[in-house]
């Protein structure tokens, strides 16, 4: 089984900070984590790969400094690494990202199972999954927290629901995302720690994934931030004392005059 799983390196948000007339996130000077999500996807494919054999690679997009990402994946046990870096990749949205990301899945090639995390912590849309499963052309199963079964051709997971969880075969290759309820993720070994300070990824950029550069970075992401501002602050609600009947009755004369109701 080979199974790739898409990371990202992220700001820490307690740092994070935003650029009030670009409307980019300020990454200079911010301490940087792997997405926390991405690590249950991580220790889910590591076992995977221990149950069935077969091998795991790392592929994450971003400028030189993501490549520390790559290397504490290595410290976890990832057979290889993959760096999407260059220009032509920065401010893209997620459609833009899903699309690089699908041209390095398919150069990597061959691959059994492509495992995401449910979403990134600084920007919490889940879409670049399902996107990414689009441009692949494969089957996506969203908010997996346990694989039942995996076998050559097929998979059985559970999905994380409102009322509880659906279990779900599809056939393979195929996109998961994954929640944190999947796993607990594994700390780095020594050995895994030692294999990572001396380990280079392979870098592509978009002339070596064959990507159209119209549908990367800026020119490729039809959203864009108009503008970021603080909302404004409003006073203290009112506070309606009395008999809960009486209450209840002025509260309603309130929302009337309001025309809420």
């Amino acid at each position: 089984m080979k199974i790739v799983v898409c990371i990202k390196q992220v700001p820490d948000t307690v740092h994070v900070r935003i650029d009030e007339t670009t409307g980019a996130m300020q990454r200079e000077g911010v301490p940087a984590i792997v997405n926390p999500y991405d690590l249950y996807a991580l220790e889910e494919a590591l076992r995977l790969r221990e149950a069935h054999g077969g091998s795991v690679a790392a592929l994450t997009m971003g400028p030189p400094q993501a490549a520390a990402a790559l290397r504490d994946a290595v410290a976890l046990g990832v057979d290889e690494g993959y760096h999407l870096s260059g220009r032509e990749f920065a401010g893209g949205d997620t459609l833009a990202t899903s699309y690089a990301l699908a041209r390095g899945v398919a150069k990597i090639g061959e691959v059994s199972l492509v495992l995401c995390g449910k979403q990134a912590i600084d920007g919490d849309t889940a879409q670049v999954g399902p996107e990414l499963a689009e441009h692949l052309g494969l089957p996506f199963l969203g908010f997996v927290r346990r694989v039942r079964e995996a076998h050559p051709g097929r998979i059985v997971v559970e999905r994380m629901t409102e009322e509880g969880a659906d279990v779900v075969e599809s056939p393979l290759p195929a996109v998961l995302s994954v929640v944190k309820e999947i796993n607990t993720p594994r700390l780095p070994s020594l050995k895994g720690k030692m294999r990572a300070k001396t380990f280079a990824p392979t870098v592509w950029d978009a002339a070596a994934l064959g990507a159209d550069p119209a549908r990367l970075g800026f020119a490729g992401s039809p959203t864009k931030v108009v503008r970021v501002f603080h909302p404004e602050a409003r006073r203290g609600g009112e506070i309606i004392a009395g008999e809960p009947a009486e209450a209840a009755a002025r509260l309603a004369e309130k929302l009337r005059a309001l025309g809420v109701c």
